[in-house]
């Protein structure tokens, strides 16, 4: 059996296409069902880094958690370049707002913990923790305990242990949101450094609209429930990417028309809460 590439040569696309096709779903609540998705259609092309923005409930966390396996749809399709998803993929990882670090492992001891369940020998665990611990810039504290690290330098050890399985697909939810944002800026450009020399796919929900315009290629605004996409937009800003170019004309006029989209979205969503009592949260 051929090892897992150790890194993957800078640049190279190697993420997998993700397809949603007619997607429905409803969860019940109490004595009746609410529908979560509604005909909910997106395509994305391999290695494309894709930000899905919407109001609370619309659905996003849903959608992520179909693409990785966790949650079947009830009607309609998922599909991981052309094959369904049944159940969790070596080929997905994801990353949370909260690191999940566990306390009682080390630094490169937590890193190696995602390849150790997959059951890569343990030099090539060491080795390829190792690696990513340099890609983070945190190879002086392999051997720390991870309590004594700022919350920063442990979302970095995430971030490792994320890719250092090297996915073709990385799911990411609320992923900086704990961050003070000083560290969030940085951390936003830690990841787009990794990620535009990975290129896996990666779905990034969040609720920060600059964040979302910053990082992708594309930016989904999903309606307030039942969630569909309601935009689509490109972001036509050079890469790559940096924080100073949140002062630029372009990058502020992408982010007027996205709050604009999603300010209607708000609105809408808090006219049914009212007309439905105010128990549609």
């Amino acid at each position: 059996m051929t090892a897992t590439p150790l890194l993957n040569a800078p640049g190279e696309a190697r993420g997998l296409a993700i397809d949603f096709e007619h997607v429905n779903h409803s969860f019940i609540h109490g004595d009746r069902a609410v529908r979560v998705l509604d005909d909910f259609n997106l395509n994305i092309e391999p290695s494309q880094f894709v930000s899905i923005v919407g109001p609370s409930g619309c659905g996003k966390t849903t959608a992520l958690s179909m693409t990785g396996g966790l949650l079947r749809a009830r009607e309609g399709s998922v599909r991981l370049d052309g094959r369904e998803v049944t159940s969790t993929s070596a080929d997905v990882a994801f990353l949370f707002a909260r690191d999940a670090l566990m306390p009682w492992r080390r630094v490169r001891s937590n890193v190696e913990l995602g390849l150790e369940v997959r059951g890569v020998p343990k030099a090539e665990r060491r080795e390829r923790a190792t690696a990513w611990l340099r890609r983070v810039r945190l190879h002086e504290f392999a051997e720390s305990d991870v309590l004594h690290l700022s919350q920063g330098m442990r979302q970095r050890v995430a971030i490792a242990r994320t890719l250092a399985q090297s996915p073709r697909v990385v799911l990411m939810d609320e992923p900086f949101a704990a961050l003070d944002a000083q560290t969030r800026a940085l951390q936003q450009e830690e990841f787009i450094r990794l990620w535009e020399a990975e290129r896996p796919t990666v779905i990034f929900v969040t609720h920060d609209l600059e964040e979302a315009i910053l990082l992708s290629d594309r930016v989904i605004l999903m309606a307030s429930r039942p969630g569909r996409i309601v935009a689509d937009m490109t972001i036509d800003l050079e890469r790559p990417r940096t924080q100073e170019m949140r002062s630029s004309e372009r990058f502020r006029e992408l982010v007027v028309s996205l709050y604009d989209q999603l300010r209607h979205e708000v609105d809408v969503a808090e006219a049914r809460r009212q007309e439905s009592g105010g128990d549609d949260d």
